[in-house]
């Protein structure tokens, strides 16, 4: 149900997301305040017009990044078999609509070679089919339950951005031949940006204050109590020197790969498997400083501007038509989700799995007119701590985050 988390009659002078993760930082002083008179109440879906959707999604499954010392699971390359269904071609560009930028991190995940025969990072067959479900599911929201979207893809209903890695690129077109039935109106054109600017994840190479600020974290975070002693009862059961770097992410990592496809698996990795998790979630809150509002703003912040921006351009009456499209798909990454949830409040501090996603659905009030979000995880309605009416006059200058 969606409801109106409280009332602005004119738009404050920060942006709307930007207020969001401030009010969220807000939530404890909230909870102790008393309800008013003028306190959240549900709103009539039935006098609401859905006008966009916004999808942040992970990729389908994929093989390990980096392999475990005494390595058991086998990545053959039968997994490499791409589902009939899920064929479609595209085109993948800059963001001018320039050719490809060059994906250094493609160039590394070729340079570890797994047991099997597959490199680090592969998408496989199991993953496919994880995004052309989850491609289906949006098709039933979207072009079946509610003839929003057209059955075929068209460009100027859809804008489609991933991240330059081939395994994101290939999920989002899984996502796409589900979602479209592989049908459409012209080409299918991807968006990616250079690996330099890119914000589609946290970006540590081109954010100097956010490197130096997690400098050596993910090192400290194994040696941190509690952290140190799992990690050291984990490494000895499965026979791992304390010297070879192996920490809770790479564990977890190799871990919900081998799950994922059914693949044998260490006896202690399937023993210690709830630690491994919430030890692997403990340790990238620890490195990322866990709500720290400065680093969640260089972490997720231009992601969340543009998220902001598309809302915002839809809500101005000033917008020339074709500027905006119906629904806004970007293939990102665990990395990208986390921040992005813990921002938005909504974090439940489980590892985001292959093939989520989060979405945002931007609806108006028939006869109010006034602006409302509605927010979904996994495929479930959230409920944020804090306003989700959008406003009833677009902003002559909101501040952004940064």
């Amino acid at each position: 149900m969606i409801h109106r988390m409280f009332s602005v009659r004119m738009w404050a002078p920060v942006g709307f997301l930007t207020s969001l993760a401030y009010c969220v930082h807000q939530r404890r002083a909230a909870r102790a305040e008393p309800r008013r008179a003028d306190s959240p109440h549900p709103v009539d879906r039935s006098l609401l017009e859905l006008k966009m959707v916004q999808v942040v999604f992970r990729h389908g499954a994929r093989s390990p990044l980096k392999p475990l010392p005494q390595e058991q699971a086998e990545w053959n390359l039968q997994l490499l078999e791409v589902p009939p269904q899920t064929q479609f071609d595209y085109t993948v560009t800059n963001l001018a609509g320039g050719p490809k930028p060059h994906s250094p991190f493609d160039s590394q995940y070729h340079e570890t070679k797994l047991k099997g025969g597959m490199f680090a990072g592969q998408l496989t067959n199991m993953g496919m089919q994880q995004m052309f479900a989850l491609g289906e599911r949006l098709r039933k929201n979207y072009v079946e339950d509610i003839p929003f979207l057209s059955p075929t893809f068209n460009s100027l209903e859809v804008f489609v951005r991933s991240t330059n890695i081939y395994r994101n690129l290939e999920s989002t077109r899984c996502l796409l031949a589900g979602l479209f039935q592989c049908q459409k109106e012209g080409p299918i054109i991807i968006h990616a940006d250079e690996a330099s600017s890119e914000v589609l994840y946290p970006n540590y190479q081109n954010c100097w204050s956010l490197r130096e600020r997690t400098r050596g974290r993910r090192q400290a975070a194994s040696l941190q109590p509690g952290i140190s002693e799992d990690l050291q009862k984990v490494k000895e059961g499965m026979g791992i020197t304390s010297n070879d770097g192996v920490d809770f992410l790479s564990l977890f990592d190799n871990m919900a790969a081998e799950q994922v496809h059914s693949l044998p698996s260490c006896p202690t990795l399937k023993t210690f498997a709830r630690i491994i998790e919430q030890r692997a979630v403990d340790t990238a809150l620890y490195v990322m400083h866990g709500e720290d509002r400065e680093n969640l703003q260089m972490a997720v912040g231009p992601l969340l501007h543009i998220l902001e921006s598309n809302l915002l351009n839809v809500v101005d009456p000033g917008t020339p038509p074709g500027k905006t499209r119906k629904l806004y798909l970007y293939a990102a990454h665990d990395v990208t989700l986390i921040p992005l949830l813990i921002t938005l409040g909504i974090f439940d501090h489980k590892w985001p799995p292959f093939a989520v996603d989060l979405t945002m659905e931007l609806y108006q009030h028939r006869e109010s007119k006034e602006w409302f979000v509605q927010l979904y995880y996994r495929g479930e309605v959230r409920p944020v701590r804090c306003n989700w009416v959008v406003a009833r006059h677009p902003p002559s200058n909101p501040t952004h985050l940064v």
